[in-house]
């Protein structure tokens, strides 16, 4: 059930086949260049469990390190900053889970305090902080500390299902939500309040993510199709508006390695990179038969980028937009 590859990216892509498990997540991870997690789901997340894998590139392609079995469907996974054995990720009967590469068996914890599923986690990223943050169909968002002992804070105000939470890789305690209620707020943690609300979209949004170079630059993925850039210190109109796909956006990420380089996968069963200085997309990859769900940029290795779809394939590659060297690190 492997995609194919268009010709040019052929050579350069790896593929790990999950057989009757829909990806839904990925992420890279910050300690091992060739480590990827990728929380998957049976029967498109509707229904039965979630498996946790944990994949390593080789020379020859993608291995199984390890995978744990869930009694429903895992929808995110984030990795530890801080202790690179340990991941956490959300699930459809609203908890969440702290697993460990070294121990074999179960996860370290669970957390149960939302009440639906749990779509979104994500890990502080911000020196002297250790911090996870969760997203829930239950229009709720919670802070953790790093061992789920218990959320240390609920923050309520988005009037839809919140479907993404990222903490600012800039500002200690600040975190984006994106929601079905169309918009995006950005949350201060100390204070337990939303300091800005935006109606991005007209649309449910399903995804947001910082610029790793700009702490006032977020991107924004909607149901409407579009991409939107947005600069926090004027939100009357965004930055940049990028249309294209032709289904849902499903997820956005900024490059680590260029100012404003990002990439969207869609519903439409594409990946795309964009330019959104200059409006210009860059690359349309087309090498699924279902939709993508998951996308990260490797944070070591510049232009690979990782993928997830509900194809069964957890995919490794650099697309030829990148390959060709026309986007170069940022200073």
């Amino acid at each position: 059930m492997c995609g194919v590859c268009s010709p040019r990216l052929l050579r350069m892509v790896k593929v790990f086949c999950c057989q009757a498990r829909h990806g839904y997540a990925v992420e890279v991870s910050p300690f091992i260049p060739s480590r990827v997690a990728c929380a998957t789901s049976q029967y498109y997340g509707i229904a039965g469990c979630g498996t946790l894998l944990v994949l390593d590139e080789m020379e020859t392609g993608v291995v199984l390190v390890r995978s744990w079995e869930w009694s429903d469907g895992l929808f995110d996974i984030s990795w530890s900053e801080t202790n690179e054995h340990v991941m956490v990720t959300g699930a459809g009967d609203g908890s969440l889970q702290l697993w460990d590469t070294a121990n074999h068996d179960a996860p370290l914890r669970v957390a149960k305090e939302h009440t639906q599923e749990v779509y979104s986690v994500d890990w502080s990223q911000t020196r002297g902080e250790n911090l996870i943050v969760s997203g829930s169909w239950d229009q709720t968002a919670k802070v953790w500390d790093p061992a789920l002992n218990r959320s240390l804070t609920t923050l309520r105000g988005h009037e839809g299902v919140i479907y993404s939470t990222i903490w600012s890789p800039h500002i200690p305690g600040c975190f984006a939500s994106a929601s079905g209620d169309g918009t995006l707020r950005v949350w201060d943690v100390k204070s337990a309040a939303c300091r800005l609300a935006i109606p991005a979209h007209k649309a449910e949004i399903l995804s947001c993510d910082w610029c790793k170079y700009d702490q006032n630059i977020v991107a924004t993925g909607s149901v409407d199709c579009s991409v939107c850039v947005w600069d926090l210190r004027n939100v009357r109109q965004p930055v940049s508006q990028l249309p294209g796909h032709t289904y849902a956006i499903r997820r956005v990420k900024f490059s680590p390695f260029s100012k404003t380089l990002l990439a969207s996968c869609s519903y439409d069963f594409s990946v795309r990179f964009w330019d959104y200085s200059g409006n210009q997309p860059l690359d349309t990859v087309e090498h699924h038969s279902e939709f993508v769900c998951g996308l990260d940029f490797n944070l070591h290795i510049p232009n690979q980028v990782v993928d997830c779809s509900w194809d069964e394939t957890v995919k490794i590659y650099t697309p030829a937009c990148l390959s060709a060297g026309t986007h170069g690190t940022a200073p």
